[in-house]
């Protein structure tokens, strides 16, 4: 399950509910579903026999698994990032492209630089032409908006334009449904209709006097005002969504506006180019060469929509292994060497140990191996096989196994840290102690509480429904034209 789909369940079961809620906090994380599912698999003989023996759990760091990629010139670190998403991406629909997608991930994640809000960077979807027609804009650009009559006299290119961002309408507004003006002459309703005319004018001055020549609303922007900014060669979009104007104001170095009275320059954000721009059958508003260049936005193509937001899943988890890698420069190898690593260490450290804690931690060593068994099951190998090979090679004595991990390409195993699978040491520490939680937390709950009446009375619904269906179900329906006895 890719992690953005989680936004479109209702999980209602509690115990489900902790372990997706958990997960998300590591960065939608599926390895800690996996983990801790496994880890409540492994306690449940345990739980059955009774068994009640606690132990202290240590946050687990091998310092000499972890490698540094710090020191790096930002070249060197572009490229080490770059074949670490390509990685990532290797196993995906886009595999084949996964070198053109890469560089792509890794100077959107440069370009948001410190920035910890990770829709900075944008992803807009097009559909057609083909994956190579995907473009990275080092700024923002958003679909065109709904417009209205004199929006195609308006210049759709500026060189280093002002931009004013508002929260406002530009538009003529109907009164409320109760508004109630009572005239002593009907010569004063001329009066009235002028004044709601010199208002909608009065904020479009404004704007104008400004000196902007970009003008973006959160909210609607008439047919008036669109005819109005066109006769003075200026650009205008209403109804931009909260998220595009936010990042916006991030680019730009603007700020939002929700009066037109006052306005300043410095409250005006500006960028190297502004042009409006055909991607496909879409059109696309491109702001490039912002100022403050905290935002990335990735333009992608693709043949059916169905692909495409498969190709957004795909960048969404290379973007997370990226923007961690270049924030914590520790990196560990991936494709299960890290975890097989850590369970042949559990394995050796229970040896030392007496009592039932010697059991717990082959049970805990055993559970970390469902990742390289997950890997092979996925690929279609032989996962015994598999995990044969990786067991012998991370037990000699050497230690030059430590860094084998599962190969994908050949259905055996190889040198992970070798091939660039990488995975940031902190996702890794992360990862297993939020799974650990999770299985905790789950296994801390001593019996459920249950209201039968509340159950009888769910079973009656469902089975009203179910026998609502079909050739009559047994139960009489009125139709749309039957009158009610």
């Amino acid at each position: 399950m890719a992690p953005p789909s989680w936004k479109l369940l209702e999980i209602v079961h509690p115990a489900a509910k902790i372990l997706v809620d958990i997960a998300k906090s590591q960065d939608s994380e599926v390895w800690v579903l996996v983990v801790s599912g496994e880890f409540l698999k492994e306690a449940k003989p345990f739980i059955e026999d009774g068994g009640t023996h606690k132990f202290d759990k240590k946050q687990l760091r091998n310092k000499e698994l972890a490698v540094s990629i710090e020191g790096k010139s930002l070249e060197e670190k572009k490229t080490l990032l770059a074949k670490c998403a390509a990685t990532t991406l290797s196993s995906k629909l886009i595999g084949g492209e996964k070198e053109f997608f890469a560089s792509m991930v890794v100077d959107a994640v440069i370009a948001i630089g410190d920035e910890d809000r990770l829709n900075m960077i944008g992803i807009k979807k097009v559909s057609g032409g083909n994956m190579r027609d995907s473009f990275l804009v080092n700024g923002v650009a958003f679909k065109k908006t709904f417009s209205y009559a004199g929006f195609e006299q308006q210049p759709k290119k500026f060189l280093n334009p002002k931009i004013l961002l508002l929260n406002i309408e530009l538009e003529l507004k109907s009164e409320k449904e109760n508004a109630e003006i009572r005239l002593s002459d009907p010569s004063q309703y001329q009066s009235i209709v002028d004044a709601e005319w010199n208002i909608i004018y009065d904020k479009l001055d404004k704007c104008v006097q400004s000196g902007a020549k970009v003008v973006l609303s959160r909210l609607a922007i008439g047919d008036l005002a669109t005819q109005y900014f066109a006769d003075r060669d200026i650009f205008c979009a209403g109804r931009v969504t909260e998220e595009d104007l936010q990042r916006v104001a991030a680019a730009t170095g603007g700020t939002v506006q929700t009066s037109i009275n006052n306005v300043i320059d410095e409250v005006l954000g500006t960028c190297e180019c502004f042009e409006e721009k055909q991607v496909g059958n879409e059109r696309f508003n491109i702001f490039s060469g912002c100022p403050s260049g905290r935002t990335a936005t990735i333009v992608l193509r693709g043949g059916a929509d169905q692909f495409i937001e498969e190709a957004e899943r795909s960048l969404h988890d290379a973007i997370m292994i990226v923007r961690r890698a270049l924030k914590n420069s520790t990196v560990v190898a991936g494709g299960g060497a890290i975890d097989m690593e850590i369970s042949r260490y559990l394995w050796q450290k229970a040896r030392k140990i007496t009592g039932k804690s010697q059991l717990f931690i082959n049970s805990y060593a055993k559970a970390l191996e469902v990742i390289p068994r997950q890997l092979c099951d996925n690929a279609g190998f032989d996962a015994t096989d598999v995990l044969n090979k990786l067991r012998q090679k991370h037990a000699l004595p050497s230690g030059e196994g430590a860094l084998y991990g599962v190969d994908i390409n050949t259905g055996g195993i190889a040198d992970s840290f070798a091939n660039f699978v990488w995975e940031p040491a902190v996702v890794k520490i992360n990862a297993i102690n939020a799974a650990t939680e999770a299985a905790c937390l789950v296994l801390s709950v001593d019996e459920t509480v249950k209201n039968p009446k509340s159950e009888s009375a769910q079973g009656e619904a469902a089975a009203s429904a179910m026998g609502g269906r079909g050739r009559g179900g047994g139960l009489r329906g009125r139709g749309r034209g039957m009158r009610r006895r």
